[in-house]
Protein backbone atom coordinates (compact mmCIF):
# COMPACT_ATOMS: atom_id res chain seq x y z
CA UNK A 1 0.00 0.00 0.00
CA UNK A 2 1.51 3.50 -0.88
CA UNK A 3 1.72 6.38 1.51
CA UNK A 4 -1.10 8.00 -0.49
CA UNK A 5 -3.41 5.33 0.26
CA UNK A 6 -2.71 4.49 3.55
CA UNK A 7 -4.49 8.51 4.13
CA UNK A 8 -7.64 7.41 2.77
CA UNK A 9 -10.45 4.98 3.77
CA UNK A 10 -13.53 3.40 2.55
CA UNK A 11 -16.90 5.20 5.05
CA UNK A 12 -19.21 2.42 4.17
CA UNK A 13 -22.86 3.00 5.36
CA UNK A 14 -26.20 1.32 5.60
CA UNK A 15 -28.26 3.92 6.89
CA UNK A 16 -29.12 7.72 5.97
CA UNK A 17 -25.72 8.48 4.80
CA UNK A 18 -26.53 6.15 1.61
CA UNK A 19 -28.34 9.18 0.47
CA UNK A 20 -25.35 11.49 -0.94
CA UNK A 21 -27.20 14.67 0.27
CA UNK A 22 -27.46 13.75 3.49
CA UNK A 23 -23.98 12.24 3.85
CA UNK A 24 -21.98 15.51 2.36
CA UNK A 25 -23.77 17.24 5.33
CA UNK A 26 -21.11 15.73 7.07
CA UNK A 27 -18.38 17.02 5.34
CA UNK A 28 -19.82 20.46 4.51
CA UNK A 29 -22.13 20.82 6.75
CA UNK A 30 -25.92 21.84 6.73
CA UNK A 31 -29.01 20.60 7.40
CA UNK A 32 -30.28 17.05 5.01
CA UNK A 33 -34.07 17.15 4.28
CA UNK A 34 -36.28 15.52 7.10
CA UNK A 35 -33.40 15.83 9.81
CA UNK A 36 -34.14 18.17 12.88
CA UNK A 37 -30.35 18.42 13.55
CA UNK A 38 -27.67 20.68 11.59
CA UNK A 39 -24.30 19.20 11.37
CA UNK A 40 -21.14 21.31 11.39
CA UNK A 41 -18.76 19.41 8.85
CA UNK A 42 -15.89 18.16 8.63
CA UNK A 43 -12.36 20.18 9.13
CA UNK A 44 -11.60 19.12 5.51
CA UNK A 45 -14.59 20.18 3.47
CA UNK A 46 -13.03 18.25 0.34
CA UNK A 47 -15.79 16.06 -1.64
CA UNK A 48 -15.28 12.24 -1.44
CA UNK A 49 -12.57 10.57 -4.06
CA UNK A 50 -15.29 8.19 -5.26
CA UNK A 51 -18.43 6.50 -4.27
CA UNK A 52 -19.63 2.84 -4.79
CA UNK A 53 -22.21 0.24 -3.56
CA UNK A 54 -21.61 -2.64 -1.07
CA UNK A 55 -23.31 -4.95 0.68
CA UNK A 56 -22.96 -6.70 4.10
CA UNK A 57 -22.95 -10.13 5.93
CA UNK A 58 -24.29 -8.46 8.71
CA UNK A 59 -28.18 -7.92 9.47
CA UNK A 60 -29.70 -4.57 9.50
CA UNK A 61 -32.02 -3.59 12.75
CA UNK A 62 -33.08 -0.27 14.27
CA UNK A 63 -32.87 0.37 17.46
CA UNK A 64 -32.50 3.90 20.31
CA UNK A 65 -33.68 6.91 19.28
CA UNK A 66 -32.40 9.48 17.15
CA UNK A 67 -33.37 13.24 18.04
CA UNK A 68 -32.14 14.01 14.46
CA UNK A 69 -34.78 11.92 12.96
CA UNK A 70 -37.65 11.53 15.64
CA UNK A 71 -37.07 7.21 16.04
CA UNK A 72 -34.85 4.47 16.23
CA UNK A 73 -32.10 4.83 13.85
CA UNK A 74 -30.01 1.70 11.18
CA UNK A 75 -27.26 -0.15 13.20
CA UNK A 76 -25.65 -3.66 12.36
CA UNK A 77 -24.63 -6.66 14.30
CA UNK A 78 -21.71 -7.96 15.16
CA UNK A 79 -22.03 -11.44 13.92
CA UNK A 80 -21.97 -12.36 10.08
CA UNK A 81 -24.57 -14.12 8.58
CA UNK A 82 -24.62 -15.92 5.46
CA UNK A 83 -28.06 -15.65 4.94
CA UNK A 84 -28.12 -11.87 5.54
CA UNK A 85 -27.69 -9.03 2.90
CA UNK A 86 -27.46 -5.35 4.31
CA UNK A 87 -27.37 -2.86 1.44
CA UNK A 88 -24.54 -0.22 1.85
CA UNK A 89 -22.36 2.78 0.21
CA UNK A 90 -19.34 3.51 0.63
CA UNK A 91 -17.20 6.55 0.00
CA UNK A 92 -13.75 7.12 -0.12
CA UNK A 93 -12.79 9.72 2.53
CA UNK A 94 -9.59 10.76 4.40
CA UNK A 95 -9.21 9.06 7.66
CA UNK A 96 -9.08 12.73 9.43
CA UNK A 97 -12.77 13.14 7.54
CA UNK A 98 -13.66 9.38 8.53
CA UNK A 99 -12.83 10.37 12.33
CA UNK A 100 -14.95 13.48 11.55
CA UNK A 101 -18.35 11.92 10.67
CA UNK A 102 -17.82 9.40 13.52
CA UNK A 103 -18.00 12.43 15.71
CA UNK A 104 -20.80 14.19 14.75
CA UNK A 105 -22.70 10.99 14.58
CA UNK A 106 -22.24 10.21 18.09
CA UNK A 107 -22.64 14.11 18.75
CA UNK A 108 -19.22 14.21 20.64
CA UNK A 109 -16.54 16.59 20.08
CA UNK A 110 -13.33 14.91 20.22
CA UNK A 111 -12.82 11.22 18.45
CA UNK A 112 -10.46 8.76 17.97
CA UNK A 113 -9.96 6.05 15.43
CA UNK A 114 -7.04 3.48 16.16
CA UNK A 115 -7.17 2.03 12.18
CA UNK A 116 -4.90 -0.41 12.58
CA UNK A 117 -6.14 -2.35 15.95
CA UNK A 118 -9.50 -2.10 14.00
CA UNK A 119 -8.26 -3.90 11.42
CA UNK A 120 -6.56 -5.99 13.40
CA UNK A 121 -9.39 -7.21 15.62
CA UNK A 122 -12.08 -6.72 12.75
CA UNK A 123 -13.94 -4.30 14.94
CA UNK A 124 -13.10 -2.43 18.28
CA UNK A 125 -15.16 -0.13 20.65
CA UNK A 126 -13.49 3.06 20.57
CA UNK A 127 -16.45 4.31 22.61
CA UNK A 128 -19.58 3.11 24.47
CA UNK A 129 -21.70 5.35 22.17
CA UNK A 130 -24.48 4.56 19.60
CA UNK A 131 -22.14 4.39 16.63
CA UNK A 132 -18.72 4.16 18.78
CA UNK A 133 -18.07 0.42 17.78
CA UNK A 134 -15.65 0.53 14.58
CA UNK A 135 -16.04 -2.28 12.52
CA UNK A 136 -13.60 -3.08 9.36
CA UNK A 137 -14.95 -5.28 6.71
CA UNK A 138 -12.42 -6.02 3.87
CA UNK A 139 -10.10 -4.22 1.47
CA UNK A 140 -11.23 -2.46 -1.87
CA UNK A 141 -8.68 -1.08 -4.72
CA UNK A 142 -6.44 -1.23 -1.91
CA UNK A 143 -8.06 0.74 1.02
CA UNK A 144 -9.88 -0.76 3.62
CA UNK A 145 -13.79 -0.77 4.33
CA UNK A 146 -14.78 0.64 7.68
CA UNK A 147 -18.13 1.42 9.09
CA UNK A 148 -19.64 1.79 12.35
CA UNK A 149 -22.22 0.24 14.34
CA UNK A 150 -23.41 -0.35 18.37
CA UNK A 151 -21.04 -0.96 21.05
CA UNK A 152 -23.68 -3.28 21.92
CA UNK A 153 -24.38 -6.63 19.81
CA UNK A 154 -27.93 -6.78 18.61
CA UNK A 155 -29.35 -9.12 21.22
CA UNK A 156 -28.40 -6.85 23.99
CA UNK A 157 -30.26 -3.62 22.40
CA UNK A 158 -34.19 -3.07 22.63
CA UNK A 159 -35.61 -2.91 18.67
CA UNK A 160 -37.00 0.48 17.88
CA UNK A 161 -39.30 1.49 15.67
CA UNK A 162 -37.49 4.22 12.76
CA UNK A 163 -39.67 7.31 11.54
CA UNK A 164 -40.78 8.04 8.69
CA UNK A 165 -38.73 10.82 7.66
CA UNK A 166 -35.79 8.19 8.21
CA UNK A 167 -36.64 5.71 5.95
CA UNK A 168 -37.12 8.23 3.36
CA UNK A 169 -33.78 9.26 3.86
CA UNK A 170 -32.56 5.27 3.69
CA UNK A 171 -34.79 4.80 0.47
CA UNK A 172 -33.77 7.83 -1.38
CA UNK A 173 -30.07 6.41 -0.92
CA UNK A 174 -31.33 2.90 -2.25
CA UNK A 175 -32.31 4.57 -5.04
CA UNK A 176 -29.36 6.32 -5.83
CA UNK A 177 -27.06 3.70 -4.68
CA UNK A 178 -29.09 0.31 -6.38
CA UNK A 179 -30.84 -0.44 -9.69
CA UNK A 180 -34.04 -2.04 -7.47
CA UNK A 181 -37.67 -2.00 -7.98
CA UNK A 182 -39.84 -0.21 -5.46
CA UNK A 183 -41.49 -3.67 -4.78
CA UNK A 184 -37.93 -4.96 -4.15
CA UNK A 185 -37.08 -1.93 -1.86
CA UNK A 186 -40.42 -2.76 0.53
CA UNK A 187 -39.56 -6.35 0.88
CA UNK A 188 -35.83 -5.55 1.87
CA UNK A 189 -37.33 -3.15 4.45
CA UNK A 190 -40.25 -4.87 5.47
CA UNK A 191 -38.25 -7.82 7.23
CA UNK A 192 -35.73 -5.74 9.52
CA UNK A 193 -36.30 -5.44 13.09
CA UNK A 194 -38.01 -2.34 13.86
CA UNK A 195 -40.06 -1.89 10.78
CA UNK A 196 -41.20 -5.60 10.59
CA UNK A 197 -44.79 -5.85 12.17
CA UNK A 198 -44.56 -1.81 12.36
CA UNK A 199 -45.12 -0.66 8.63
CA UNK A 200 -47.37 -2.03 6.38
CA UNK A 201 -45.85 -2.91 2.58
CA UNK A 202 -48.45 -0.33 1.20
CA UNK A 203 -47.26 1.84 4.02
CA UNK A 204 -43.96 1.40 2.63
CA UNK A 205 -44.72 1.45 -0.99
CA UNK A 206 -46.05 5.24 -0.11
CA UNK A 207 -43.06 6.48 1.27
CA UNK A 208 -40.78 4.70 -1.81
CA UNK A 209 -42.57 6.36 -4.56
CA UNK A 210 -43.43 9.99 -2.72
Amino acid sequence: MTEDQTEYVWYASYGSNLCEERFLCYILGGRPPGSAESEVGARDKTLPRDSQPVKFKFPLYFTGYSSRWGGGGAVIGLTEQESEETLGRMFLITKEQFVDVVRQENGIDDFEVDFEKVIKNKSLVMQESFYGNIVYTGDCEGYPIFTFTSYRDMKDNEISIPSESYLKMLIRGYQETFDLTNKEIAEYLIIKPGVQGHYTKDRLMNLISD
